[in-house]
């Protein structure tokens, strides 16, 4: 993981081999930096990635890796929309599926797993909206895309998603 995020290049969509664009907007780069720093400050190992994010011309930041920050570390406990992500270790199924579920958040998931049964079965166990197995969020208008928790209410695309342009209507008689 830490080799092939180190090869992910960076750049605007007209360069040759770019894997990754910039951060939509500057309000949200500068929270992504705020992860960056937050992690550097608290002593942070970064397996991959600079602690510094290197300013230039756009909102580019280099995908990085934090090694094992604590369960209540803002990088753990926060969404950071960004690409930063932490990886820590476990001893089991059931920590994992705790540890995820111990969040505010719960927009997406993904699931990685040569058992892609036993993949799945986890993923029904997840507090989030979209569960990705082998795969991260790369949501398709067939399927109803919403979020769990702090991370949103309702939600659109697929069936479900239509009834939000519905106006439903509830008639109550009471005869007496």
């Amino acid at each position: 993981m830490v080799n092939f995020t180190k090869s992910i290049k960076v750049g605007t969509s007209d360069e040759e081999g770019v894997m990754l664009g910039p951060i939509q907007n500057s309000m949200q780069y500068e929270k992504v930096k705020g992860f960056f720093k937050d992690s550097k400050d608290q002593g942070y190992t970064f397996a991959a990635g600079d602690a510094e994010v290197k300013s230039g011309k756009g909102y580019f930041i280099q995908p990085t890796i934090i090694d094992n920050p604590p369960n209540d570390s803002r990088i753990i406990t926060e969404e950071p929309f960004g690409p930063i992500v932490p990886t820590q270790p476990f001893e089991d199924i059931e920590e994992v599926i705790s540890r995820a579920n111990n969040t505010n958040a719960g927009l997406g998931a993904s699931v990685w797993s040569k058992d892609i049964k036993k993949a799945q079965e986890i993923g029904w166990r997840l507090e989030a909206g979209n569960v990705f197995v082998n795969s991260w969020t790369k949501p398709v208008p067939q399927a109803f895309f919403s979020g769990h928790k702090e991370s949103g209410i309702g939600g659109e695309w697929g069936k479900t998603g239509l009834l939000a342009y519905c106006n439903a209507l509830a008639l109550h008689t009471y005869k007496s």
